[in-house]
Parts: C-alpha cells; sequence; structure tokens
C-alpha cells in the first residue's frame, strides 16, 4: 500500500512512513548496479559468517565447552539455510547472464 498518498496525518508513525517511502522512491531511481553489486557482496559475507558461526559451535560442542544441540543445530539451520539462498541467486544470476549473452544486438 502507498501511504505517500495520505494528507493531513496526525500520527508521528504514519508521517515518517510516508517520508521513508518518499526518499526511498528517491533512491531506486539512482540505484543500478553498484547498489547491486554492493548488496550481493554484504549477502556473502553474511553467509561467511553464518558458516563460520556452525563451524565454531562444531568445534565447541566436539571440545565439550558446551552441552546444547540446541544453539549447535540452530547455527548449522542459518548456515544451510543461508547457502541455499546464496547458491540460489548466483543460479538465477548466471542463468540471467547466460540468457543476456545469448540476445542479437
Amino acid at each position: 500500500m502507498d501511504i505517500s498518498s495520505l494528507h493531513n496525518i496526525s500520527s508521528g508513525v504514519i508521517r515518517e512512513a510516508a517520508e521513508r517511502n518518499a526518499m526511498a522512491g528517491e533512491k531506486k531511481a539512482g540505484a543500478g548496479f553498484e547498489d547491486f553489486f554492493g548488496k550481493a557482496v554484504e549477502s556473502i559475507k553474511t553467509t561467511n559468517a553464518y558458516l563460520s558461526d556452525a563451524e565454531n559451535e562444531k568445534i565447541r560442542w566436539a571440545l565439550g565447552e558446551t552441552e546444547s544441540t540446541h544453539e549447535l543445530s540452530i547455527a548449522m539451520q542459518k548456515a544451510s539455510t543461508a547457502l541455499q539462498y546464496t547458491v540460489a541467486v548466483r543460479d538465477k544470476f548466471l542463468e540471467a547472464y547466460r540468457e543476456i549473452m545469448q540476445m542479437t544486438v
């Protein structure tokens, strides 16, 4: 729902949301490959952090520093989900790249 069309808003929360929505529209106009690439790199860094956290939890559990299999399973599930997402995005990107390369000019 686009709330930018609301006028005479008395709620500060709604007014702030409308202002953020207007600023986001301005940012989208200038968004390009640099913004997309930055978000992709940030996503890869997040995935690496989750994988590292899972590995650290495995080591802690193996050394007996913790007996919490709950924390271990959560860390492993986060890492697995993040890796699956990253691979899916990579596959879609490569698919789009191949399609672009097959286009005739």
